[in-house]
């Protein structure tokens, strides 16, 4: 890669010793695997928005949609403190050109989902968001997010790296002049990523594609960023790939003999069964698409999707 993706970051995932006891929890895949890809802007709610290290443990409390952040033995509100930073903090993030952010679960700052929030008898439920995250995703409602928890898991890890590259690219197209044919050939190179997500965003965002208008190339570019980011947003699944897969296949009916196609056929249905994982249909079909020279097929990204250093086809 030219230069790595700019993603945000809760910085104890980094190793930085700011959580409330003066540790961190770093995640190895993010700093030694993620680390050779993305280039982290690490943010600590708690540290930056002035409470030190270390410091009384906080937690969310009352109502799960709009809770309070208080210390947890003392009970000091520092919500309304927390919020007030929030907003400035996010300003400054809106130029650090960010594809995505990986948050730190279980944060009552910075927690994606299932923070406790606890009630009025002090008994915990996990159906919280972390005050400085609900405000983040509030903020960037389009930019991929995770939480390093979640990034264990082979699919939602595989899909929010997804999801950053996609989102790079689509920053890159709009650092230069919106025009109707950089959509189109954005589009076309995306076309099979966003059939793998949903038919019918597939479809919606053809449709907006195909009538794009010259002087109408601005309203285009915001309505077709909310149909991918919305497709990207929806999980693969083995039998959503197995389509695309069939699909990819087709091209190649004049060119492969039978053999050759009785082999691709039994692959992508060891596939479809959950036999093999994802990179064994896509490199036999890598190999054809460079045996053949199909030009639309090299250009597009469903086959290389991310780093195949990541190995991350190599586990849905």
């Amino acid at each position: 890669m030219e230069q790595r993706v700019r993603v945000g970051i809760s910085s104890c995932l980094l190793g930085n010793p700011v959580r409330y006891n003066g540790g961190h929890t770093r995640d190895r895949f993010i700093t030694d695997t993620l680390g050779a890809y993305f280039e982290y802007v690490p943010v600590c709610p708690e540290v930056e928005a002035g409470f030190g290290t270390p410091r009384e443990a906080l937690r969310l409390v009352g109502d799960k949609d709009s809770p309070r952040l208080v210390t947890s033995k003392s009970g000091v509100d520092h919500t309304d403190r927390m919020l007030g930073w929030a907003r400035q903090r996010l300003s400054g993030l809106e130029k650090e050109d960010l594809c995505g952010f990986i948050f730190m679960n279980g944060s009552p700052s910075s927690g994606m989902e299932r923070v406790k929030v606890y009630g009025p008898k002090g008994m915990p439920v996990k159906n919280g968001v972390g005050v400085f995250a609900r405000a983040f995703m509030e903020h960037f409602p389009l930019l991929p997010v995770e939480e390093d928890g979640r990034l264990h898991d082979p699919r939602l890890r595989e899909n929010f790296i997804e999801r950053v590259f996609v989102f790079k690219r689509w920053r890159e197209v709009c650092a230069e002049r919106p025009t109707v044919g950089r959509l189109v050939a954005f589009h076309t190179r995306h076309k099979l990523q966003l059939l793998a997500h949903s038919t019918e965003l597939y479809r919606e965002a053809g449709k907006l594609v195909a009538s794009a208008k010259k002087n109408e190339a601005e309203e285009a570019y915001r309505c077709y960023r909310q149909i991918l980011m919305a497709a990207l947003r929806l999980k693969t699944t083995d039998k959503k790939n197995a389509n695309v897969l069939m699909h990819i296949l087709g091209y190649f009916k004049d060119h492969l003999t039978r053999d050759e196609k009785q082999e691709v056929l039994e692959i992508i249905e060891h596939y479809r069964q959950g036999h093999v994982p994802l990179i064994v249909p896509v490199t036999l079909l890598n190999h054809f698409v460079r045996k053949y020279d199909e030009p639309y097929l090299r250009d597009q990204y469903y086959l290389n999707p991310h780093p195949v250093e990541l190995q991350l086809r190599n586990h849905v």
